[in-house]
């Protein structure tokens, strides 16, 4: 191929469509497990996360429900991805052999926020939510008195159904039930035969009936095999999902790839890469419940 800006160009243009058919077909998780906030600045307050609106009777003038007091910011982070092909292929028509690279650039670019939301699950055990408590804590305020959306039991019938009651009986600060319920289990590939057993079996191994068949649906989530034990409820069904990915420009697929381009010159490649602007955070905790799986029940 002879090296000029209209064949350069054509490579590219050839890359970004490959690049846009894996992104676009990308089998993603997030949207499952978070709600996608669109952003225009360079971080976005939250201020609405500790006040649920209730409907009331209407007696005399409406009662305002201001935001909460509580504040809560995600701030919205760089992230890139490039790779470089080297100029002497593009000179021998041997770009072919890059596809692959372009393919898993794009696949990455799409699964981006799968990471940053698997990894907020993980790491719920030690991260503050809006109400300054750990995401998953026993002792959120809640009102006058304190609840709980964490357990240490390991995943079991029994440890499923506890989960399931505790979510459903959570109140709002003036004892009023939320109607939380959960429909969604999410757990590593290690609890992936427990989780099938507990949502798909006829009987239990000791031959009762199982009355949780098709109770909720489930995810296997290779993000969340550092903590093999853990595995999490969640109410995926409400307006606001447990947690929040908050895009501030989706990702572009660029290149730096003129003739007279410096790392042509200096380097002998051309280069390709993908960027983005965006970043997770933490929803409604009284829509998540996790379990460490340290205990057994």
């Amino acid at each position: 191929m002879i090296i000029n800006q209209a064949n350069l160009s054509a490579l590219y243009t050839g890359f970004s469509a490959i690049f846009k058919d894996v992104f676009d077909n990308a089998n993603v998780l997030y949207r499952r497990v978070a709600t996608e906030v669109p952003s225009n600045s360079r971080q976005e307050q939250y201020n609405w996360l500790g006040r649920v609106p209730r409907m009331r009777e209407w007696l005399g003038e409406r009662v305002i429900q201001n935001l909460s007091a509580y504040s809560y910011t995600i701030k919205n982070l760089d992230w890139e991805a490039t790779v470089a092909i080297d100029r002497n292929d593009v000179e021998d028509d041997a770009v072919g052999i890059y596809t692959p690279m372009v393919r898993a650039l794009a696949d990455a670019a799409a699964t981006h926020p799968d990471e940053l939301v698997f990894n907020l699950m993980t790491g719920g055990f030690a991260n503050p939510c809006y109400d300054g408590m750990t995401f998953f804590n026993a002792a959120h305020p809640a009102g006058a008195s304190t609840q709980s959306n964490r357990g240490t039991a390991v995943l079991t019938p029994t440890s499923y159904a506890a989960s399931r009651a505790q979510m459903m009986s959570l109140t709002d600060e003036h004892g009023k039930p939320l109607n939380v319920v959960p429909d969604l289990l999410v757990v590593p590939p290690q609890l992936e035969s427990a989780a099938l057993g507990i949502l798909h079996a006829d009987v239990y191994e000791d031959g009762t009936s199982n009355v949780f068949k098709n109770s909720a649906d489930l995810v296997v989530a290779p993000y969340l095999s550092g903590s093999p034990t853990a595995w999490y409820m969640l109410d995926t069904k409400k307006a606001v999902k447990p947690f929040i990915f908050q895009r501030r420009k989706p990702p572009v697929f660029v290149s730096k790839d003129t003739p007279d381009d410096e790392g042509a010159f200096m380097k002998r490649e051309y280069v390709f890469g993908v960027d983005s602007r965006d970043n997770a955070g933490y929803g409604l905790w009284q829509l998540a419940y996790a379990s460490d799986g340290t205990t057994l029940s």
